[in-house]
């Protein structure tokens, strides 16, 4: 079969998951025959996204996220004033002809969408007629037996309905979640295992003398840095989404930030004593896999989600900010996982070949 992928490119998640199911779908003989990314205006699409997709990668403009003065915190009222001006409404009419005339010039068996709102848009604008498999974490908040993401607050109300624009017109949906759930026929949402790469799956975990961060919003850089001064004697070793930095910008003996970097992020990961992230449910995933002791800082509701969903089955302690002390104190008293994650993870081919090989 042939598929054609729309994915979401800001942060990493979206990405990493389009990678390993274009490489499940590829060695079981069948085809990505084209991906169209979403590009916001501030991420960079990264070097191994083209690498290792493994298809022709078209680019378009996509809605962006605004954030408060901290540089941390999404601003959920400049993010919308910001997506309705008409020079934004009309670059994104471009994308969504753009989207629409890719679907009909690869003519796919299925189109698979990452979490991108504009193939929603694309289909009410266009009534596309090609089979759509709608893949996300996020989608799970529709499902009945999911225990978190039931407030009603403004960032709540929110997610739920950027949820539903991005689900709308999808044949399938594949709520991608941590743990096997029921599958909610009402609303066509099968619960299926995280995606993970075959460099995660094939990583032999090791416990170094290091930390590793994530902090894809480069506001946190200062937090670091103040607790890094207090505790000089820790090694850590962050990654970090900033455009103008080094690739490695050592500041001392004990602190080293890195830019993004896949391949280098994974070994470092493998080798860690205990990772610190603002709660991306990819690499929150990729922690668990490897067993790895986690600190979740939140930066806004999807990701408060993500932090209380892994906190509730023991999975990593949530923080206020990159107080990593929080993250030393945890790894005293916790437990290991054990091998039901990992064997909740290793039946991802199975489920998504036959998820996306069977439309009903």
């Amino acid at each position: 079969m042939k598929y054609l992928f729309i994915v979401q490119g800001d942060g990493r998640g979206h990405m990493t998951q389009a990678i390993a199911l274009s490489e499940i779908l590829r060695r079981n003989g069948h085809e990505v025959v084209e991906v169209l990314i979403g590009k916001s205006k501030i991420r960079e699409i990264p070097d191994f996204f083209y690498e290792k997709i493994g298809a022709k990668v078209r680019v378009f403009d996509t809605l962006s996220f605004s954030f408060k003065k901290d540089k941390k915190h999404i601003h959920l009222l400049k993010t919308i004033l910001y997506n309705i001006t008409p020079k934004r409404l009309r670059k994104y009419k471009k994308s969504i002809e753009k989207i629409h005339r890719r679907i009909k010039k690869n003519e796919p068996d299925v189109v698979v969408n990452f979490y991108e709102i504009l193939t929603g848009f694309t289909h009410l604008r266009f009534s596309l007629d090609v089979p759509i498999i709608n893949i996300g974490h996020q989608y799970l908040l529709k499902h009945p037996g999911y225990a978190h993401g039931k407030g009603d607050g403004q960032g709540m109300m929110f997610l739920r309905l950027h949820s539903l624009l991005c689900g709308v017109g999808a044949t399938k949906t594949l709520a991608l979640s941590f743990y096997p759930l029921k599958d909610y026929i009402p609303e066509r949402i099968a619960v299926v295992p995280p995606l993970l790469r075959k460099e995660v799956l094939n990583l032999k975990p090791t416990k170094g003398d290091y930390i590793l961060g994530y902090m894809l919003n480069h506001g946190y850089e200062s937090e670091v840095r103040a607790w890094h001064a207090r505790y000089p004697d820790i090694n850590l070793h962050f990654f970090w989404d900033k455009k103008d930095s080094d690739k490695e910008q050592r500041i001392d003996k004990n602190l080293t930030l890195h830019t993004i970097d896949d391949e280098k992020f994974l070994n470092f990961m493998s080798g860690c004593r205990g990772y610190v992230t603002t709660a991306g449910f990819e690499s929150v995933c990729e922690a668990l896999y490897l067993d790895k002791p986690i600190m979740m800082i939140p930066a806004h509701i999807e990701q408060e989600v993500n932090a209380a969903d892994t906190a509730s089955f023991g999975g990593g302690v949530i923080g206020n900010n990159f107080n990593i002390s929080v993250l030393l104190n945890y790894m005293e008293t916790r437990e290991k996982s054990g091998d039901k994650f990992r064997k909740w993870v290793d039946s991802a081919e199975e489920t998504f070949l036959r998820h996306l090989t069977t439309l009903v």
